[in-house]
């Protein structure tokens, strides 16, 4: 077996060109006493890859050069060596990298339910969906009636921390690039209002939607918005820091300006990293799995074939070309 691989071979400044990664196509190695070879099916697509390439401090380690890109996967247990933690046939979930094949302990891994959907567990059941579950409602400290505004809205986070919202009760508005992404989140999402970023003043925008203020601002793009949403906040409001799409290429990060907001309105802010909460995942995706069958809860999957297509496919989480979440099918 040929185990096709995308390796780190250099530190990008600003958008990655192709040649940060070089390709390389390998014999898989021999399995040694308690492992396991995986052979992925889906490659999962995040804005925080681009941060897992910078060699800066982190809540995770940098990808070294040389090593396969970091990447979530779901894929197929095809053999086993030894006692293993999952059994020949079994279909998991893990950090399998942009590589057809995996080798593994089965550490870091989960065995999943193939019939509700491989590429759901990358998605709204998978690392997205359990980032917007705990931001939500862990860091954001939702309740009833509250005025949320999402930003990065119809991606694999914001999509569903909007929904979770709405279950939950809230005003939910999304901020979203395009007439397309804007009704889908209206109509097919169920969210109160939504702001094109694009063709409007978002200042002007979150007056409208939300004329007595903001309690929870879920914040996946930083810079401009996440400087706009400050001056919007009600009393003891919560801001979660999830992402900030739109600076990860920048070579200098923006900061807000209006900070001070926080001050006056006895506010907070709070960066939130899900793996923090890895050991309730399990029951988070029981809760979600629930809302899914009772259709409170949908998931969107963009997906795109070929592992010749990891660059271009990857380039989509910053251009805006995707609704939900950016998916690469690598299985011939």
């Amino acid at each position: 077996m040929i185990n096709r691989q995308y390796l780190l071979a250099k530190r990008p400044k600003g958008l990655p060109e192709k040649n940060t990664w070089k390709y390389t196509e390998s014999p898989v190695t021999e399995l040694q006493d308690g492992e396991m070879l995986i052979e992925n099916h889906y490659v999962s697509l995040d804005p925080a890859m681009r941060g897992w390439i910078n060699e800066t401090r982190s809540y995770i380690a940098p990808v070294g050069i040389g090593e396969v890109m970091r990447a979530g996967t779901v894929g197929q247990v095809i053999q086993t060596k030894g006692n293993t933690k999952f059994e020949q046939g079994a279909f998991v979930t893990g950090w399998g990298g942009v590589q057809d094949y995996t080798l593994s302990s089965g550490d870091g891994f989960y065995q999943i339910d193939a019939s509700k959907g491989l590429p759901t567990f990358i998605g709204t059941l998978g690392i997205p969906g359990m980032t917007a579950y705990f931001g939500i409602l862990e860091v954001g400290e939702i309740k009833k009636g509250d005025v949320v505004l999402v930003s990065g809205a119809a991606g694999a986070v914001g999509s569903v921390v909007g929904q979770i919202a709405k279950i939950k009760g809230c005003k939910v508005i999304g901020i979203a690039g395009g007439k397309h992404k804007c009704d889908y989140l209206i109509n097919e999402l169920g969210f109160d209002a939504a702001i094109d970023y694009k063709n409007e003043s978002v200042r002007k925008a979150i007056k409208r939607e939300c004329p007595t203020g903001i309690d929870v601002y879920f914040d996946n793009v930083g810079g401009e918005i996440l400087d706009t949403a400050l001056m919007f906040l009600r009393m003891h409001a919560r801001v979660v820091i999830c992402g900030a799409i739109s600076q990860y290429n920048e070579m200098t990060a923006k900061g807000p300006n209006n900070y001070l907001s926080l001050l006056v309105n006895r506010a907070s802010m709070k960066g939130m990293v899900v793996l923090d909460y890895a050991k309730d995942y399990h029951k988070a995706m029981l809760q979600m799995s629930e809302w899914m069958g009772e259709g409170k809860l949908k998931g969107k999957e963009d997906v795109y074939h070929g592992m010749d297509q990891f660059y271009e496919t990857f380039l989509r989480l910053f251009s805006g070309e995707k609704i939900g979440k950016l998916v690469l099918k690598i299985k011939q």
